[in-house]
C-alpha cells in the first residue's frame, strides 16, 4: 500500500516540476527551448535549465520567456544572464581575459602530463654504467 501511495505522489510531484508555456509564434518557441539547452542552472552544477528542477531554474525559464516576449534578441537575453550571474550560466564561456586559464587549463595539463611520463620514460631506459663500463667505452671511441 505504501508503494502504490509512493507511486501517485511521485506521479503528481513530476506533473506539477513541467512548466507550462503558451507560444503563439513557432520560432519564439524554437528559440526558448535553444536558450534553455545552452544556459547553465546556477544551481546545479552540470544541468541546464531544460532538465534542472530547481526553484532558480523555474524562475530563469520564466525570465527567458518573459525576455523573449518582450522582443529580446538570444544575445541580448545571454548578455542580461551574464551580467547577473556571470559566466558560469553559459555553457560555452566567452575566451576573455577572465576565462583564458579555463580555456587554457586542458591544454597545460595535457603538456605536463607529456613532458612527465617522457622524462620518466627516457630517465628508466637510460642504462648506469659502472666506472669500469665507463672507461671502456671512452677506450672504444678513441679507437
Amino acid at each position: 500500500m505504501t508503494l502504490i501511495f509512493a507511486c501517485i505522489f511521485s506521479f503528481i510531484y513530476s506533473i506539477t516540476a513541467i512548466d507550462a508555456q503558451e507560444f503563439e509564434d513557432p520560432t519564439i518557441e524554437e528559440r526558448y527551448y535553444k536558450l534553455l539547452e545552452v544556459i547553465r542552472c546556477p544551481k546545479c552544477l552540470n544541468t541546464n535549465l531544460a532538465g534542472s528542477d530547481a526553484p532558480i531554474a523555474k524562475d530563469l525559464r520564466a525570465l527567458v520567456y518573459r525576455l523573449l516576449h518582450e522582443g529580446k534578441s538570444d544575445k541580448e537575453i545571454r548578455v542580461y544572464l551574464v551580467e547577473r550571474y556571470g559566466d558560469f550560466i553559459l555553457y560555452d564561456p566567452p575566451l576573455s581575459p577572465k576565462t583564458v586559464f579555463l580555456w587554457a587549463l586542458p591544454v597545460i595539463g595535457l603538456l605536463l602530463v607529456f613532458w612527465v611520463v617522457l622524462k620518466v620514460g627516457f630517465q628508466k631506459n637510460q642504462p648506469q654504467l659502472s666506472a669500469e663500463e665507463a672507461q671502456r667505452l671512452e677506450e672504444v671511441d678513441r679507437s
